[in-house]
């Protein structure tokens, strides 16, 4: 959202300190290794297996947009 006199965009971010980043990034790359496995599995060239899939690597890429505390 955009505020009219100033032009400037709000942002929300999240920070976490490192040890819950550590481990919130380690669990969503194996879930989502594991659903894009299973996407694999259940036939890559399904629309099911591809939507699985897909989950899998926005899962997996989560982490990238949080931020660690400082």
């Amino acid at each position: 959202m955009t505020d009219a006199e100033t032009g400037v965009t709000a942002t929300r971010s999240i920070e976490l300190s490192a040890r819950t980043y550590r481990h919130l990034d380690r669990v969503s790359k194996l879930l989502g290794v594991g659903l894009v496995a299973l996407g694999l599995d259940m036939g890559g060239d399904t629309l099911l297996g591809v939507a699985v899939g897909l989950l899998g690597a926005a899962l997996a890429l989560t982490t990238v947009f949080l931020q660690i505390e400082k």
